[in-house]
């Protein structure tokens, strides 16, 4: 195909957006980004909350990609049947699969997703928060706040620090190995790592020791929760395992809520024994009388790990990526396959 022909073919792929809040693609696609969209193929003026309207069966019946993001309308089988040109599903967020995809979607669409480009400022926070842990920073800006006063850091904190400190990492799929990275880069910290999908080879490749989740629990001072939420994680972080860290260490939870048992970490939090830095909790917004927003060993962000203002720009960059490889007639750099959805990344990816 020559220069001239790719070009008129490109020209040809119609993109829509389907998202809610409408306003959200503003954060995704600011305007010298939708310009690069628009280079690449048509985009509809349209954005789509809905599949059902005459209208936004209309805008489906002459696209062929949809992108979609947080609050997308839900995609099946009769939404496939008004889209007869839909080729491609690239999603602004974790998932472009809805969960449990009909098979008619999946024989007949590719999908993608932004999870590479939300998995860095998930493995930032998770990064700082390690650090500010091993620092004690946050006992110390409590202590502080209290005295209003000099503090011997030497007598009350002897064991701040980050130096040569072993810190745990449960789960080393995409955002795991992102903090791999980062502190290994960064840092002298020890590392290990419990995940039954990591072989001793590839732990030894990245850098890390891996153990199983007791011995991780009993041997570091900080743990950093990066494992998906599947049936077989749901609650894996128990009473039992909360009970081998040592006195003083700290939780960060990045992840999901569901992964630990929140009962229990609560037991211990209430008894002062722990620390725990919470991005996520469950359910997701905590009622408003629930402990957690009163304990001072408690830190708690309302899901900040993730892409948020401008990083938000970061994951549409991407997923303009992946449209104009679509447009070229390449692959997906980051494909998202039907058996794949949801679950963790085998060490391998």
């Amino acid at each position: 195909m020559t220069l001239q022909q790719r070009r008129r073919a490109t020209s040809d792929i119609r993109c829509t957006l389907a998202m809610s809040p409408p306003g959200l693609a503003d954060h995704l696609f600011p305007d010298a980004v939708r310009r690069r969209l628009e280079r690449a193929v048509k985009v509809s003026p349209q954005i789509l909350t809905e599949f059902t309207s005459p209208s936004s069966r209309a805008e489906l019946a002459h696209t062929d990609v949809l992108l979609t993001g947080w609050g997308s309308p839900p995609l099946d089988a009769d939404v496939l049947a008004c889209a007869p040109r839909l080729a491609a599903v690239v999603s602004a967020a974790g998932s472009a699969l809805p969960p449990h995809a009909d098979p008619v979607l999946t024989q007949r669409l590719r999908f993608a997703n932004a999870g590479a480009a939300n998995a860095v400022p998930v493995a930032e926070y998770s990064v700082a928060m390690i650090l500010l842990a091993g620092k004690r920073i946050f006992e110390s800006a409590r202590l502080y706040r209290a005295r209003r006063d000099f503090i011997d850091r030497e007598a009350v904190f002897p064991d701040a620090g980050n130096y040569r400190r072993t810190v745990g990492l449960i789960g080393a799929s995409r955002i795991g190995r992102l903090v791999i990275e980062r502190l290994r880069r960064s840092t002298d910290l020890r590392i290990v790592v419990a995940d039954p999908y990591l072989s001793v080879e590839e732990a030894a490749r990245l850098g890390v020791h891996l153990v199983g989740l007791p011995e991780l629990m009993r041997s570091v001072d900080v743990v950093s929760v990066h494992a998906p939420l599947l049936p077989e994680t749901r609650g894996m972080i128990t009473a039992e395992l909360l009970a081998l860290l040592p006195d003083g260490a700290t939780v960060i939870n990045s992840a999901r809520g569901a992964v630990i048992d929140q009962d229990a970490l609560l037991d211990e939090l209430a008894a002062g024994r722990l620390n725990a830095i919470l991005d996520v909790t469950h359910p997701e917004v905590l009622p408003a009388d629930h402990p957690f927003y009163d304990l001072d060993n408690v830190f708690l962000t309302p899901h900040m790990a993730g892409s948020v203002g401008n990083e938000l720009r970061r994951m549409g960059e991407h997923v303009v990526d992946e449209v104009i490889r679509f447009a070229r007639g390449e692959e997906f750099a980051n494909p998202e396959h039907p058996h794949s959805a949801g679950a963790p990344i085998p060490a391998a990816e």
